[in-house]
């Protein structure tokens, strides 16, 4: 038990984390990633982001899927930013919900379609 609580306080702390080592200060796009927000809220900013490669993401029937961590998610269509991608590549916001002895859990906060180039 107090293990499952631990690994669940540290997963939120990931979660919530920032630009800590600093590498996106003087990027030309930081004020602009920290103002997206889905219908679920705001994502934070690129460092809370993980850039997905063309192959880790599809669009079917109006839908959106990611691949992350070996397996498929549905987007919900909630979490789909409806502004232009400034940035041009495709960014998942994902929440991490671990289990001790459970599977892994996936929640999609915002996602950002890219150009599929």
């Amino acid at each position: 038990m107090v293990l499952a609580i631990a690994v669940h306080i540290l997963t939120l702390h990931d979660a919530a984390a920032r630009d800590l080592d600093g590498r996106y200060a003087n990027s030309p796009l930081k004020g602009w990633f920290e103002s997206l927000h889905s219908s679920k809220g705001p994502c934070c900013s690129d460092a809370d982001g993980t850039a997905l490669a063309d192959v880790d993401w599809e669009a079917k029937e109006g839908h959106y899927r990611v691949r992350i961590e070996g397996q498929w998610w549905d987007v919900p269509d909630e979490a789909v930013i409806k502004e232009p991608n400034r940035a041009g590549r495709t960014i998942v916001w994902p929440i991490y919900h671990w289990t001790v002895g459970g599977p892994l859990r996936v929640e999609i906060r915002c996602f950002m379609p890219g150009t599929m180039t």
